[in-house]
């Protein structure tokens, strides 16, 4: 396993979040967790980053633990975020974006990213805040690949999209996952996360409802409906 979470508990202030929370990622596999809005899912992504580290529990990434360790240290072992927030520079270019990223011992570099996000070479020397929402989030996907990462942590990146961006999204991601980057996969969206998960966490109120393959959770309509609002 890439990543190994075990039994993490984490804490807003005096408000517990994640209660318990186990999930692995294996090696070149796309993982999702899936659930409502504050069920804990960006918690989980901001404890394994080091930006709300657990109180308790542990997190293993190659087998070693990165807890105790700082966000800055964690993104230099190969952990990559793309925000809900996408994050980008809004008064650099989408060019100053990508090369404030840029890590020379990547295996990603400006060429192949661009080789990736087409569309992105033709607004290189646009202001992130003028991109639309759908180049917005391929930038930073791209930026977070030229950190060269081997664990990829998306956070609802089909969010506020339109339908046609969010085929562009799935598309990426498909072209990741034959590459064989590991990715764990936050979305409210459950059809496009479905389509692209090896493996399939639920999430609600901080704990793990349900782990299975895709279609273990396509036929139990009791969790897609009560955790989900898919069905019924």
């Amino acid at each position: 396993m890439i990543l190994d979470v075990r039994e993490i508990n984490t804490y807003y202030g005096l408000g517990h979040i994640l209660h318990g929370l186990s999930l692995t990622v294996g090696e070149g596999e796309v993982v999702a967790l899936l659930g409502r809005n504050g069920a804990g899912k960006t918690t989980t992504l901001r404890s394994i980053t080091g930006l709300t580290p657990p109180r308790t529990g542990e997190i293993l990434y190659k087998g070693r633990t990165i807890a105790d360790l700082g966000p800055h240290r964690i993104s230099q072992m190969g952990i990559a975020l793309v925000p809900e927030t996408r994050g980008i520079f809004s008064y650099l270019t989408a060019r100053e974006n990508l090369s404030i990223a840029r890590r020379p011992r990547s295996r990603w570099q400006v060429e192949n990213v661009l080789q990736r996000f087409p569309q992105l070479g033709e607004v290189l020397d646009r202001k992130g805040r003028l991109l639309s929402g759908g180049e917005q989030q391929m930038l930073a996907i791209a930026r977070a690949l030229l950190t060269g990462p081997d664990l990829l942590l998306l956070d609802e990146p089909s969010q506020g999209l339109a339908p046609l961006v969010v085929e562009a999204v799935i598309g990426t991601i498909r072209e990741l996952k034959r590459e064989h980057v590991s990715m764990l996969l936050v979305e409210q969206n459950a059809e496009m996360a479905l389509q692209l998960a090896d493996r399939v966490y639920v999430i609600d109120h901080g704990t793990i409802v349900f782990e299975g393959t895709p279609a273990l959770l396509r036929a139990n309509q009791q969790v897609t409906t009560t955790y989900l609002g898919v069905g019924g």
